[in-house]
């Protein structure tokens, strides 16, 4: 089990994590790990359309690339940063469909991945947040 982040992560606020993955079972072990971590998860996301619901309510978003409606990762990652300001990190099965590609996106997480991974690439993202 994990700790609670520090407070020196998350002074800004930026507490409020969206899941956008359309495998349950992977979106409950994320939504574990974030809340263990002492953060918020605003939702959980298996398309397009839930994930832009939500991202006005989110600060940070770990993104599948293959979802409910198809490979719509990449594009919703995409609108998160632009349109609403989310740090984004990709966490797939298939790297290679954004390393690189979606500008203003955190990384790229190789799924499977443990909790530990998820954990470190959390702490990546919120730092990101409180150096902008």
């Amino acid at each position: 089990m994990f700790g609670r982040v520090e407070n020196k992560f998350t002074e800004d606020g930026a507490r409020k994590v969206m899941i956008v993955e359309d495998e349950f079972l992977i979106a409950l072990d994320l939504e574990a790990t974030v809340t263990e971590m002492g953060l918020d998860v605003v939702g959980l996301a298996r398309d397009t359309e839930q994930a832009l619901l939500l991202a006005p309510n989110a600060d940070i978003a770990f993104v599948d690339v293959n979802l409910a409606d198809g490979a719509t990762g990449p594009d919703i990652g995409q609108r998160l940063v632009d349109e609403f300001g989310v740090t984004v990190v990709f966490m797939t099965g298939n790297p290679e469909m954004v390393e690189g590609r979606i500008r203003g996106a955190l990384g790229v997480v190789k799924k499977p991945a443990t909790p530990s991974i998820v954990q470190r690439s959390l702490q990546e993202a919120l730092e990101a947040r409180r150096s902008v």
